[in-house]
């Protein structure tokens, strides 16, 4: 990691102190497939309030890295805490309440196709809750309202636009108020235009409920619009090279696949 990457990567965010609550912890985590090291000693906080994003190139690990954060996969080696609980260690009901209180929304928004949108977001609210149907379909609408869907609440997803679609995955990941919310490649095919709009959302919701976010993305404007902290993985390192504000990494990093990236630059 850069000199540059290091004195950044204590930089609180705009408006959050070095001291905030730690949401998320990482350590010296380690993923394998079939003898084969994706990524190793992987470390790193997220702290309550900020949107905390994954970035690097393709077939670096992001989406894995992910998917062991919230339980998906077991790690090689290392450790994920979530809310001050050891992932590993939850089983059964308290893995299952851990679990309830963050949000995924996957980069095709797994929508179901036969559910309207108010249905989509109301499900795991059904699921979860005893709230009566009147109640589960009133948080359901003001979820939606919460991305600027509420006109949108009685359509199917394929009568969506691809902006829109994203945008129904994060109402239905905030269906049961998380504190934490997870995204995986929330700007990925969509138009730039759509895609800004999307990251003012994120922006918004970080800022108006609080909400942590952390993004899995390849998007440079995205990271540069939203991020407050991020890690670099890369393949070749086969784990992390870079941490910190990403705009300072793209003016300070004196690392060359670092500065290829945020500078898109051959390498």
């Amino acid at each position: 990691m850069s000199g540059a990457a290091e004195a950044a990567a204590g930089a609180a965010p705009a408006g959050q102190a070095a001291g905030a609550e730690t949401m998320v912890r990482v350590r010296d985590l380690a993923m394998r497939f079939d003898g084969r090291t994706i990524f190793e000693r992987v470390s790193f906080e997220v702290r309550r309030g900020e949107i905390f994003v994954i970035l690097g190139g393709s077939g670096c690990g992001k989406s894995t890295l992910l998917k062991l954060m919230i339980g998906l996969y077991e790690p090689a080696a290392g450790s994920v805490e979530l809310l001050g609980r050891d992932l590993a260690a939850a089983a059964g009901e308290e893995r299952r309440a851990l679990l309830r209180r963050i949000g995924v929304m996957w980069q095709s928004g797994a929508l179901f196709g036969s559910m309207t949108l108010a249905e989509n977001v109301e499900l795991p609210i059904e699921e979860h809750t005893d709230l009566p149907r009147e109640a589960r379909a009133l948080l359901a609408r003001v979820k939606l309202g919460l991305v600027g869907l509420s006109e949108a609440a009685e359509r199917l997803p394929a009568e969506l636009s691809g902006g829109m679609v994203k945008r129904a995955g994060i109402a239905r990941a905030m269906a049961l108020d998380p504190p934490l919310l997870f995204l995986d490649e929330p700007s990925a095919g969509l138009d730039p235009i759509t895609s800004a709009g999307l990251d003012r959302l994120i922006r918004d919701l970080a800022r108006d409920l609080g909400t942590t976010f952390v993004v899995v993305t390849h998007e440079l404007q995205s990271i540069l619009a939203i991020g407050d902290r991020c890690v670099m993985l890369d393949k070749e390192a086969k784990g992390v090279i870079a941490e910190g504000d990403p705009r300072r990494l793209r003016e300070e990093s004196t690392h060359p696949t670092v500065r290829a990236f945020f500078r898109r630059e051959a390498v």
